[in-house]
């Protein structure tokens, strides 16, 4: 027998090309398996493709809903600001007014206070309106001065012919 032959009847050779096949077949299936996990992986990106863009979008609304706010935020804030000018002006007017009627408060006559007589006024300067029912007696009595007293400060009084209208000058205690 020759060489070949018998090398070609042996079960050695039968085996390479088995083995061939399984390596052949094994590769076939994994690439059959990475096909599918590429398939399954495709579909998974497209999927997160379109999250991706609806993120997109949503940032989008977000930064603009962010940029209203904040121009909201700085009107309403203006718009307090202002408010606060207008109640710090009228404030000024008003006590520009108080302090008007203060003023005049103290230059207005005023009326007598304490004893008995009429309702004469009294002003700043300390001179008495005198009124319909008032006699020298009641007025010095009102005043809590004597009669003499006001005579004295009054030397042309003549206590006797009281007018209504007729200013006196009322000494301080």
């Amino acid at each position: 027998m020759d060489t070949l032959s018998r090398d070609s009847g042996s079960s050695n050779n039968n085996i390479v090309p088995m083995i061939g096949v399984a390596a052949g077949v094994l590769a076939l299936i994994l690439a059959i398996v990475a096909l599918v996990k590429i398939s399954k992986t495709d579909k998974i990106v497209a999927a997160h493709t379109d999250e991706v863009a609806k993120i997109s979008t949503i940032e989008n609304e977000v930064r603009s809903a962010a940029a209203k706010a904040d121009t909201d935020i700085k009107s309403f804030r203006d718009g307090v600001q202002n408010a606060l000018n207008q109640v710090a002006t009228e404030i000024g007017a008003l006590r520009a007014q108080v302090t008007k009627i203060e003023e005049a408060t103290k230059k207005a006559p005023v009326a007598a206070k304490g004893g008995k007589g009429g309702g004469g006024t009294l002003d700043a300067n300390g001179n008495y309106t005198v009124t319909k029912g008032d006699s020298i007696k009641k007025i010095a009595a009102k005043f809590g001065v004597s009669i003499d007293t006001i005579e004295a400060a009054n030397p042309a009084l003549d206590a006797t012919k009281l007018k209504p209208g007729q200013k006196i000058k009322i000494p301080k205690k």
